[in-house]
């Protein structure tokens, strides 16, 4: 009798929606505990996916967002004083505002950061790491920033 209490209880649980809680919390934990660091199987070669991200990716992912935010200011800064927007898609968008450009850019360099960072183990064309492409990036971002900033300061 007391196993079919036991098992009772249990469908009672069972009955919630969800029985896990979502916290600040929970995403602490579970990044200062990632479980998967490594391959599951002996057989794998490198794991594709993992909980676990190196650092550098962290420092890429946020540096590459901080210096699209300065290219999106210097852009407007830059426009105001004359020049032209060269691509084609954020001209339209300038067009329509600042708000649409500026959350475009947002929206569109975000998106693609989190592509890299989660596909950043596996391997593009075989030959390189994806993980690299977000290097590319960060160094394109960050000339590009200090072409505008130089121009910024000629235009004064």
């Amino acid at each position: 009798m007391s196993n079919l209490q036991g098992i009772e209880s249990l469908e009672d649980n069972r009955d919630r929606d969800d029985r896990r809680e979502f916290s600040w919390r929970t995403v602490l934990f579970g990044f200062l505990r990632s479980r998967r660091h490594d391959t599951r199987r002996d057989s794998e070669d490198e794991p594709l996916y993992t909980d676990w991200h190196h650092p550098w990716l962290f420092f890429l992912a946020t540096g590459t967002m901080l210096l699209s935010c300065m290219d999106a200011f210097f852009t407007l800064q830059l426009i105001d004083r004359g020049a032209v927007e060269m691509n084609p898609i954020m001209a339209v968008l300038i067009g329509k505002g600042t708000l649409a450009f500026a959350a475009t850019k947002m929206l569109l360099t975000g998106m693609g950061i989190l592509v890299l960072v989660f596909l950043s183990r596996s391997r593009m064309f075989n030959l390189m790491r994806t993980g690299a492409i977000l290097t590319v990036f960060f160094s394109i971002y960050a000339c590009l920033v200090c072409y505008e900033f130089i121009f910024l300061l000629k235009v004064f």
